[in-house]
């Protein structure tokens, strides 16, 4: 019988992706916290969800000069501008503390679902042993 990968990993493998991709787009924020008129975006899990439910289409590299990294397409689309509580003078809406709160936060959802993730591989790896 063959094991199926997507039902025995279930949803964990794509929170994992979504994790780290939200993380560099958090980084960004932080690494430009002093650059003029620079605008903090994030992405939203529910927000991803919903657009991943409406479209079940998979996209696919033609060439190798094509990217697959943080502005691919259908992330740049998931990725909101965020709205400042004290916009500063010079047009920038980062707001350190807070990027660093979500970042952390982030990060530790990542780490959750590696954590089930590495069950889950861990369950199989016994299965398949017949433990």
């Amino acid at each position: 019988m063959a094991i199926s990968f997507d039902a025995a990993l279930g949803i964990h493998e794509d929170a994992l992706l979504h994790r780290a991709r939200r993380a560099e787009v958090l980084a960004n924020n932080i690494a430009n916290a002093d650059t003029p008129n620079f605008k903090a975006r994030d992405v939203e899990f529910s927000h991803v969800l919903e657009n991943a439910t409406k479209l079940q289409i998979k996209q696919t590299a033609t060439a190798a000069q094509h990217k697959t990294e943080l502005l691919e397409p259908d992330l740049a689309a998931d990725m909101m501008f965020r709205i400042p509580n004290q916009p500063s003078v010079d047009g920038n809406t980062v707001e350190l503390q807070q990027e660093m709160a979500r970042y952390t936060e982030n990060s530790l959802d990542y780490q959750a679902s590696f954590q089930f993730l590495n069950k889950k591989f861990t369950g199989l790896k016994a299965a398949i042993k017949g433990e």
